[in-house]
């Protein structure tokens, strides 16, 4: 018969080393927490440093807008981090210890990062600007 102290430790160990996945009404969302909170984290530098979601007046109204705005941002930014961190880093064939990393980046630039994934998994093709002043004289 185990001991069972060791019984009780194995399970403390084991559930630590497993990443929950989040749930919604009892339906697995596949989402990590860890790449929710390294891509919300990557959301929020970006709004602060970059100012990725510029301000756009002094009113108390557009300044409730612009906070609304920079919330939706943040929130967008973290679940595209968590769905799109592990198909960034599979794409770069990166190795899985920079899998919060890529997440954090994810996050930061989240709009980029979608509109090329969108480009690249729809097969679309992105055609050359035209050269400044045609050529054409």
């Amino acid at each position: 018969m185990a001991e069972p102290a060791s019984t009780a430790l194995g399970t403390i160990a084991a559930s630590t080393a497993a990443v929950p996945i989040l749930t919604a009404f009892g339906a697995p969302l596949g989402l990590r927490a860890d790449l929710l909170i390294a891509g919300f984290s990557g959301s929020l530098v970006a709004i602060i440093l970059l100012n990725a979601v510029p301000a756009t007046g002094d009113t108390w109204q557009q300044l409730v807008r612009t906070t609304l705005r920079r919330m939706a941002v943040a929130c967008a930014s973290a679940i595209t981090a968590g769905y799109l961190a592990p198909l960034a880093l599979l794409m770069a064939s990166l190795p899985d210890s920079l899998l919060l990393g890529c997440a954090f980046a994810v996050g930061g630039g989240a709009q980029e990062v979608l509109r090329f994934a969108i480009r690249r998994f729809s097969g679309q093709v992105q055609t050359p600007a035209p050269a400044e002043g045609g050529g054409h004289e």
